[in-house]
């Protein structure tokens, strides 16, 4: 999938923007501050129908205006051309279109462009907490498997209910607790083999890739951690009722879900230097666009590529433009305050670019 142009009005500090992109490298230039992760966001949006990063919609509107558009025209590999729309007023739901016609449910649309976005804020899949990484999966699989969708938002549901009898001062009543805890059950052991199946697929791309980054260096690994690893979930969940009684939330279940992230065989939250970290991540996200190219319809995904330079040494930063010089990818969005890293990419590549400088929200061509 391509974007081959984007309209955007008020998402954020970018106030009026219609912009034509390569269908390769698209480069965008600009000190901090200046607009260019809003520009990113607002592709990301088109993709997620939603921010990279907030939930709340009213929050990407301008502030000084009263509402935001994204419009954006991709064209697929057979050619065709599509539009998609999303637009909100403050005070009223948003409006997602595709080809002028508005989904009736949001989840309808995920996967349709399939999109990696590496950012400054990925290092919380490191320093954060488990639900930055259960996010992390999420996000991916649901762009190939809609099924994991719905076993995500029911299991989500039970457990929302669940923890709610566990909240009332009263003793709740405990048909009522089983309804939800088998619910809960039946959807979390769904959810446990998909996300099993994608980190068992995923750690040996992951693997290659940061030896690639590393040249072969430094030895990293992930391992899933669940409560369905003890035993059927159900029995699992039910065992410690009196104590989740207690505390008022459910102490057990796929909420709890953790991606360990190691390097040496220890934590890399411990062990790694900054510089470390960033090449981690990185090559989990590049490691994700590898999986969605081969999964999700068969579609290459966008990559967005934010501020990925700052604080790795000039031998990872020519590993990683070798990465995304090559023909592997297919669209690519970089941003950076430093001219000289996106020029050493061009120079490598022998693929079509186009370069924008990013002031106040202005986003001109070079």
């Amino acid at each position: 999938m391509i974007l081959k142009q984007i309209s955007i009005i008020n998402y954020k500090n970018i106030l009026s923007a219609d912009i034509e992109l390569s269908a390769k490298i698209n480069c965008f230039i600009g000190h901090n501050g200046e607009g260019k992760t809003n520009l990113l966001d607002a592709v990301y949006y088109l993709s997620f129908c939603r921010s990279a990063f907030t939930a709340i919609d009213s929050q990407v509107i301008n502030h000084e205006q009263d509402f935001f558009m994204i419009e954006g025209t991709y064209e697929a590999g057979n050619g065709d051309e599509l539009s998609i729309y999303c637009g909100m007023k403050r005070g009223t739901k948003k409006h997602f279109k595709r080809d002028k016609k508005e989904y009736k449910r949001l989840s309808q649309h995920i996967g349709l462009i399939p999109i990696v976005f590496v950012s400054p804020s990925d290092t919380l899949l490191i320093d954060g907490g488990s639900d930055e990484r259960r996010r992390l999966m999420d996000m991916v699989i649901a762009q190939y498997d809609h099924s994991y969708i719905e076993a995500l938002a029911n299991y989500n549901k039970a457990l929302q209910q669940r923890n709610a009898l566990l909240k009332l001062e009263e003793e709740p009543d405990a048909a009522l607790l089983d309804i939800w805890e088998q619910e809960m059950a039946v959807n979390g052991e769904r959810l446990y083999e998909k996300r099993k199946a994608f980190v068992d697929e995923l750690i040996p791309i992951f693997q290659r890739i940061y030896q690639q980054i590393a040249e072969g260096k430094e030895e990293v690994s992930l391992q899933y951690v669940s409560h369905c690893q003890r035993g059927p979930l159900l029995e699992v969940i039910q065992r410690d009722r009196f104590k989740d009684r207690a505390v008022g939330y459910s102490l057990h279940g796929n909420h709890r879900d953790d991606l360990e992230m190691l390097l040496g065989g220890y934590p890399v939250k411990r062990e790694g230097s900054q510089g470390q970290h960033k090449t981690f991540v990185l090559a989990l996200k590049l490691a994700q666009f590898d999986f969605l190219k081969r999964t999700a319809s068969n579609t290459t995904p966008l990559l967005l590529l934010d501020d990925i330079f700052d604080k790795l040494d000039a031998r990872r930063v020519e590993q990683i433009v070798k990465l995304v010089a090559s023909d592997s990818f297919g669209q690519i969005f970089i941003t950076d305050t430093n001219r000289d890293h996106l020029d050493q990419i061009l120079q490598n590549s022998h693929l079509d670019y186009k370069i924008f400088h990013v002031e106040k929200g202005e986003i001109i061509p070079k």
